[in-house]
């Protein structure tokens, strides 16, 4: 696992195509050039991180740091994260989880959280074993 850097930007954005897919969503070109610009900003507290297998890009992540007021430290949002599908359950997604959680410790954060579908089980088995389901619902206006 390492971070992302510019000479990964096709295949980077190649992942990043599909895990919009996953979703069923797509975005603005503008939109996916602005999130690798800030992927790679060190003036901006948005990271990315790639996992790797034979020189190939197979997993992406992205966090982002931020206050809260709960803590006098910085929490971490895991906002994005994706394996690609020749490697699922190959432990790609442990290690990405597991490298955010190593940078958040690093970065003196107080928590590390994230959000997925309801319906998305496969990811949610890998999930329980590696972290704690809340009770919150989130809301959500789009604006």
């Amino acid at each position: 696992m390492t971070p992302l850097s510019n000479t990964d930007y096709d295949s980077w954005l190649d992942l990043w195509q599909r895990y919009l897919t996953f979703y069923e969503t797509s975005l603005p070109m503008s939109t996916t050039d602005a999130t690798w610009r800030n992927l790679l900003d060190s003036n901006v507290a948005i990271y990315g991180f790639g996992a790797w297998q034979d020189g190939t890009l197979v997993g992406i992540t992205h966090v982002v740091l931020h206050p809260n007021t709960w803590d006098t430290t910085e929490c971490c949002y895991l906002e994005d994260l994706y394996v690609s599908e020749s490697v699922r359950g190959q432990g790609v997604g442990r290690a990405l989880i597991e490298q955010v959680y190593d940078f958040a410790r690093q970065k003196n954060c107080n928590r590390v959280y994230w959000t997925t579908q309801e319906g998305n089980t496969t990811a949610r088995t890998l999930y329980d074993t590696i972290a704690t389901q809340t009770d919150m619902v989130q809301y959500r206006k789009n604006l």
